[in-house]
């Protein structure tokens, strides 16, 4: 089709100009893919007026999945802007370092995000609140503009969105409209999307997934978009039967919660055809395609785009996909490559401690770098290779098995966080004279925040501490907290993470956690660690746990 050899974001906009299919859902509103496009020229046109000639052409998005984000995103690819996604699960200072740090001119939110904001040292930040009078009154001028596609250029920036990685504060990953425009007609390739496809976005589009992988193919087919303002298991199936949509993606959890809701004879009765994400796992995965009748892909990405693995016909369960030239699994200490992994006969990994490295691509890879931060640029990019963070282990076929984050990072719930923040944080708990955070493998997919604590430990007073705490974000809180009268460190007196990591919540010392659904912590017994080994068996996890102790210490 003709979309497909469009070379930026903004031409691809402008295809939708005198298409009057609708083209856009949401809960409030539905426009055609004209409207759509006439909206985004008028956004583009203030743009041009309210930023500063000297200033880089930024714009910050606090906002739910309204309609006002794709307009948003679709405006500034017209007028050769970034969008810097900002996430409404941060907190306080975190929060305005992360408008800061992208420089950011212009915030476009909405009023249920405004508690966020109060009290920011924000110093020359516009606030548009969409929505109000003001805003309408804003935009009415602009009402008659045409989009205009040939101000934007393939390497001009469009989105900086924020990942977590080994400096501790998010890092802004930096997506051009020429790779943003690819990685939609890769898609669009390898899933044949149609333009009578519409694409259901219930991921937040602060994230990279929402808009790589479910906004970009639906723009460069000129298929539907149908939003979810946030989430919902429970209104899943009702919103894919109601706007007819045939394509979603997900992250971490999401396959799990629409999982546990009621399951009802017609589940299968849905117009879906394809599920595509990363995390689901290959037991929910199987359980997805039995109720509703619909494949899921599992794919990876790094997100900043420096290495992919793409699913293929044939690939075994719980594989991501087969090792592309370039692709390698490395040990991060010595640079030497691992074995292959090797597995007993119920298909439970035996050498995980030497199968497991980080991926790297020695290939090609269309990595753009982060915002101002060259210190995480040289930290990807080193020794002729692309380093992501991620650990893999290879079968004796080539297939790659994702098996966590590297050792500083957490994925919990589908969100990157680092380990140093959450540590800052929980340093200023009054008992605590030392604190250690790292991730332990969650049953069903990602991360769940753990943390070792040295000194006096009163579990009321942790919680209150932790909701007294306005810059600990949503899923910062420790789900699992070890009580140690010294910490342990290596012979260079650095604290023994890795030993910490591969010991979990299965160790000597009491471990205090928070049950799903819980605020309180009491002690996890015995009988709660073999209910956890239990789901994460139900869930082919249990692999992630091999070499740790089979239980907790008994109570003394």
């Amino acid at each position: 089709m003709e979309s497909t050899r469009r070379t930026t974001v903004a031409e691809l906009v402008g295809q939708g100009w005198g298409d009057h299919r609708p083209g856009l859902w949401s809960e409030e509103r539905t426009l055609t893919r004209h409207q759509v496009t006439a909206e985004a020229a008028a956004r583009a046109a203030l743009l041009a007026d309210l930023l500063p000639p000297d200033a880089e052409p930024h714009i910050g998005v606090l906002l739910d999945n309204t309609p006002e984000y794709p307009l948003w995103l679709s405006a500034a690819a017209l007028a050769g802007a970034a969008v810097a996604g900002i996430n409404p699960t941060r907190r306080g200072p975190e929060l305005a370092r992360d408008i800061l740090h992208t420089e950011c001119r212009i915030l476009v939110t909405e009023r249920t995000h405004l508690p966020l904001l109060a009290g920011l040292e924000l110093p020359g930040l516009r606030l548009l609140v969409t929505g109000t009078e003001e805003y309408d009154d804003l935009l009415a001028p602009y009402a008659g503009a045409e989009p205009d596609t040939s101000r934007a250029a393939p390497g001009d920036r469009l989105l900086l969105y924020f990942t977590s990685g080994s400096t501790g504060a998010p890092k802004a990953a930096i997506c051009t409209q020429g790779r943003l425009a690819a990685a939609g007609r890769s898609l669009v390739e390898q899933f044949g999307v149609r333009p009578e496809d519409v694409h259901y976005i219930c991921m937040p589009m602060f994230h990279g997934n929402a808009v790589i992988a479910d906004w970009a193919p639906a723009l460069t087919a000129g298929a539907g978009v149908a939003l979810r303002r946030r989430f919902s298991a429970s209104r899943f199936l009702t919103d894919v039967r109601a706007y007819r949509a045939t394509y979603f993606t997900y992250v971490g959890r999401a396959v799990q919660y629409v999982l546990a809701t009621e399951p009802r004879p017609d589940d299968r009765d849905n117009p879906l055809r394809l599920g595509f994400g990363t995390e689901a796992g290959a037991v929910d995965a199987a359980a997805f395609e039995r109720r509703f009748g619909v494949r899921l892909v599992e794919g990876y990405g790094s997100s900043e785009g420096g290495a992919a693995i793409q699913w293929t016909p044939g690939t075994p369960p719980g594989a991501v996909g087969r090792a592309t030239p370039g692709l390698v699994v490395l040990d991060p200490d010595t640079g030497v490559e691992c074995p292959p992994a090797a597995f007993d006969g119920a298909g439970r990994l035996l050498n995980g401690d030497e199968a497991i490295g980080e991926l790297v691509n020695r290939g090609p890879n269309p990595f753009e770098g982060y915002w101002r931060n060259p210190e995480a640029d040289a930290a990807r990019r080193r020794e002729g290779g692309y380093w992501t963070g991620d650990l893999f282990y290879r079968d004796a076929d080539g297939y790659l098995h994702f098996a966590g984050r590297a050792d500083d990072r957490l994925r919990v719930d589908s969100e990157n966080l680092a380990a140093a923040v959450i540590e800052n944080i929980l340093a200023r708990y009054d008992g605590a004279t030392a604190v250690a955070v790292y991730a332990v493998p969650d049953p069903v997919a990602g991360d769940q925040v753990m943390v070792t604590l040295a000194g006096n430990f009163a579990p009321p007073a942790f919680a209150e501490f932790l909701l007294a705490q306005p810059d600990l974000g949503t899923k910062m809180a420790p789900r699992f907290v070890r009580v140690v009268e010294r910490m342990p460190v290596t012979a260079t007196n650095k604290i023994h993470r890795a030993g910490l990591r591969r010991e979990g919540f299965r160790c000597a010392d009491p471990v205090w956690w928070r049950p799903p659904g819980e605020c309180a912590y009491r002690r996890l017994t015995e009988e709660d660690a073999e209910k956890l080994v239990a789901e994460y068996r139900e869930h082919g996890r249990a692999e992630l746990l091999a070499g740790q102790p089979k239980g907790p210490a008994p109570r003394t």
